[in-house]
């Protein structure tokens, strides 16, 4: 039986889907149409197969992603990754939270961040730009109402620009999305672990 992680880590663990995805070499000319973009530019992975069942959505979902994501201006890539990667705290989404925190390294070249978000979880002390957006993310999350004028305060003390805040309202909400998507679709699980 698989092995599904249910604490957070830093190693990023395979996505197992419960839902069948599409096999690329069957795929009507609709699906490899939608296809064509994914997220972030990389390989075709299992979610986004499972996405494939609903070509609409995902020749949306994808360009719209990577546009949040990576465009050029407004938040830093790492700072979205905080926005996300907090978005990944609160709902305990373990392969985004995972995802999320390698991206981050890697764009900083650092790993203390990440490292303190997993040991203290919520509760983490940040520096003040990262802490108001990690703050703003996770009010996001929890339940949208719940960012507010305080966390918008916030962020324009650290410094961002209403065009980053608006990035960070975006990364977030994504992440919000996407976590609950990757819940219902499939699970983190160790990597290797096939039975």
């Amino acid at each position: 039986m698989s092995q599904v992680i249910h604490k957070f880590t830093k190693r990023v663990p395979e996505w197992r889907p419960r839902v069948k995805p599409v096999v690329l070499e069957e795929a009507t000319a609709e699906q490899l149409d939608a296809l064509q973009v994914t997220p972030s530019n990389t390989k075709v992975s299992d979610y986004v197969l499972v996405l494939a069942h609903d070509v609409e959505t995902l020749k949306v979902r994808s360009p719209l992603f990577n546009a949040i994501m990576y465009d050029k201006g407004g938040l830093s890539r790492a700072e979205r990754e905080i926005g996300a990667l907090g978005a990944s705290v609160i709902n305990r989404c373990i392969y985004c939270a995972a995802v999320h925190a390698s991206r981050h390294a890697q764009l900083t070249k650092d790993e203390s961040v990440t490292d303190l978000l997993f040991s203290e979880g919520e509760s983490a002390k940040l520096e003040p730009r990262d802490q108001a957006i990690f703050d703003f993310a996770k009010a996001l999350a929890k339940t949208p109402s719940e960012a507010n004028a305080s966390h918008v305060k916030a962020l324009r003390e650290a410094g961002l620009s209403e065009l980053e805040i608006l990035d960070l309202v975006l990364s977030s909400s994504l992440f919000g999305w996407a976590n609950r998507l990757m819940h219902v679709l499939g699970d983190p699980v160790r990597r290797g672990d096939k039975s």
